[in-house]
């Protein structure tokens, strides 16, 4: 076996083990969550105080009422017509399930089941006194009568009332009498074939009882309504990231889950302002939805079809939707039917769930912990079903409402793996992409070190070249006319002397031109000076030295330096050689666009045209052709009086010419 496949086999098994792990999570918590409730109901009785009587003996009756009527606001237990019969709590009558859902039961004919409480054997205390049970189930109004006195009722919203998820808690004032209290009625109405069904009742004083009622109120209600609650918040979040990356349908799939999870137990928490019957349709075809949903998602994860699974699924859910719609009344009074209703759905939970976990046990780790997931919600839900249809204790526990929880933990377990993997994902791809950057970056500084290299070598090139041709134009030819002038006898020494001395200028200016500038015309302009001092003085011509601050000329390199060098030497040559000046003044001024430097002599002048136009203007001619090379311009005004030479430099190659 190659090392890749090894690697490979190690991490199917890796993923194989973490989906089991979080499948036995799963198990694990909802197996706690039965014992712990188990536990604790179990235990009630012994942790309750010994002031709270523990009423498990009632007398019993039952009489027929031709429909939902007013509460008396008082009742003699000894004037009802039927004879009392004794019972044990907890009562769950006789269990009508296929007599619910015959249609020929008039929905008008009530029933009224009384319970007659004794009050015997609770000791005398002063504080206020409190009626506490786990639970009452009916679908019609609950009454509770003191002494024959109405001291509390709890009025219906319809059949789907949540009384069975809600602990009856009733606080009993004293009589106006003072007389102690001797029985306790419990009126409880509901239709023929309702399961109706009483747990027993505690008595005491109601800071003895606060504590269990609290407890059982917030593990039954409120708990579940928060899980739920925070199912849906994440299930909008979801779609709101769908909306960014709509081409992952899990999102989409995830916020359809959450609400239809939250669809589900509405009725339980929330009083909607709408008909009952649409209620009812509502909350019961959620089942349905909510089994649908998790199928689509099994199927995506796992990647099968299933068509012959997915077209039952679907045609089910659509079937039940359709002969459960309240305006069709092909199923009548939908409440009574529901529990052959969630039977149905408890089966299409259950195939949903076999047949998505075998088809993803080999395909998908997260499809495996879905199915283990929905697995465990149907045995919620048939608990429910249990209780609901008494075939248990009424002080039984709903698990159903702590499916949303399942559900929640499930799923936000796969996006919690979902976002630690795209997490890790996104490191793995970094450090590649970090590689690859530093793979690159060294190459483009090995290639970077090339092209500085063969710039170098260029650069020596091109400047040995500039060089060479400047010395060949410039003090070659100024070396070769003193040449041929002393072998032909035709120059003095003073000539020879001031040929040489103009050859070694040169040989400056050159020197010079190759030292960093940094831009500056000035450094430039005063190197110069440095060079030419001496010969001014020699020559008894005086300097007036006239220059201010100029900007830098960004373009200024070492070519451009010796132009400008060479035209500024030009004109100070010609001034010694031809004019007769005794005083040279060199300024500086800065336009909107350019430079000057103007060179003036107070010397006898010359005709400006006529010198461009000889033979012997050959060096005002190389300084315009210089000027031009560094997009400047040079101009001449000459006169008895002296000469003005100006040089126009633009602070940017390509600016507007002087004017």
């Amino acid at each position: 076996m190659s090392l890749g496949s090894a690697r490979r086999l190690l991490e199917q098994f890796s993923r194989y083990r973490l989906a089991s792990f979080w499948a036995n999570v799963v198990l694990a918590a909802s197996v706690a969550l039965l014992v712990a409730m188990a536990a604790f109901f179990g235990t009630t009785g012994a942790a309750q105080h010994n002031a709270a009587l523990h009423l498990t003996q009632a007398d019993w009756q039952v009489q027929d009422a031709p429909g939902f009527r007013a509460l008396p606001l008082a009742v003699d237990s000894k004037a009802l017509p039927s004879a009392w019969q004794p019972v044990e709590l907890p009562l769950a009558l006789p269990i009508a399930l296929l007599r619910q859902a015959d249609g020929s039961v008039s929905t008008g004919a009530t029933r009224i089941t009384w319970l007659r409480l004794s009050t015997r054997g609770l000791p005398d205390t002063p504080a206020p006194l409190a009626l506490y049970g786990a639970r009452i189930k009916t679908d019609g109004t609950i009454a509770v009568y003191a002494n024959g006195r109405l001291v509390h009722r709890a009025q219906v919203q319809g059949p789907l009332w949540n009384s069975t998820r809600t602990p009856l808690w009733v606080l009993l004032g004293r009589t106006t009498d003072g007389a102690p209290l001797n029985e306790i009625l419990v009126r409880m109405e509901h239709t023929r074939g309702a399961q109706v069904a009483v747990s027993s009742m505690w008595l005491g004083p109601a800071e003895a009882l606060e504590a269990r009622h609290r407890t059982r109120q917030w593990l039954q209600q409120e708990l579940p309504a928060m899980l739920s609650a925070a199912f849906m918040a994440v299930g909008v979040f979801a779609l709101f990231v769908w909306f960014r990356r709509s081409h992952e349908t899990g999102y989409l799939l995830f916020f359809n889950l959450a609400t239809t999870s939250f669809l589900r137990s509405l009725h339980f928490y929330v009083d909607v302002p709408i008909a009952n019957d649409w209620f009812a349709w509502l909350t019961v075809n959620s089942l349905f939805w909510l089994v649908a949903v998790v199928h689509f998602a099994l199927r995506q994860l796992h990647g099968r079809p299933l068509r012959w699974l997915t077209g039952a699924v679907v045609a089910w859910t659509v079937l039940i939707g359709v002969l459960t719609l309240p305006g069709l009344a092909v199923l009548r009074n939908t409440p009574q039917v529901t529990p052959l209703i969630y039977l149905g759905a408890a089966l299409m939970g259950v195939a949903v769930a076999l047949v998505g976990g075998l088809s993803a046990w080999r395909r998908s780790s997260e499809g495996r912990l879905v199915a283990v997931g929905i697995g465990v919600c149907v045995l919620l839900g048939v608990s429910d079903w249990l209780l609901q249809n008494n075939f248990v204790s009424p002080e039984g526990w709903y698990l159903g409402a702590y499916t949303n929880a399942v559900t929640f933990s499930v799923f936000g377990v796969m996006l919690y793996r979902r976002y630690v993997n795209a997490i890790a994902e996104v490191e793995r791809v970094n450090a590649s992409l970090a590689q690859r950057l530093a793979a690159r970056e060294a190459e483009l500084e090995l290639s970077h070190r090339r092209l500085r290299e063969v710039e170098r070598k260029q650069t020596i090139s091109d400047e040995r070249q500039r060089l060479m041709q400047d010395m060949h134009d410039g003090l070659g030819s100024s070396l070769i006319s003193a040449i041929r002038s002393v072998e032909g006898g035709s120059m003095s020494d003073d000539k020879v002397s001031q040929v040489l001395k103009s050859c070694l200028d040169d040989l400056k200016l050159t020197i010079d031109s190759m030292e960093p500038l940094e831009d500056d015309l000035l450094l430039l302009l005063a190197t110069l000076r440095y060079r030419l001092g001496p010969r001014l003085e020699s020559s008894g011509v005086a300097l007036q030295w006239q220059v201010q601050e100029l900007p830098a000329l960004d373009w200024l390199d070492p070519t451009s330096a010796l132009h400008i060098l060479r035209i500024v030497q030009e004109s100070i040559a010609n001034v010694l050689r031809h004019t007769r000046a005794t005083e040279i003044r060199v300024a500086t001024e800065r336009e909107a666009s350019g430079v000057r430097v103007s060179i003036e002599d107070n010397g006898q002048g010359f005709d400006v045209e006529k010198a461009l136009s000889v033979a012997g203007g050959r060096g005002m001619q190389n300084q315009q052709r210089r000027a031009q090379a560094v997009g400047g311009e040079v101009s001449w005004r000459s006169g008895p009086g002296g000469t003005l030479f100006t040089l126009w430099l633009p602070l940017k190659r390509g600016g507007r010419t002087a004017s």
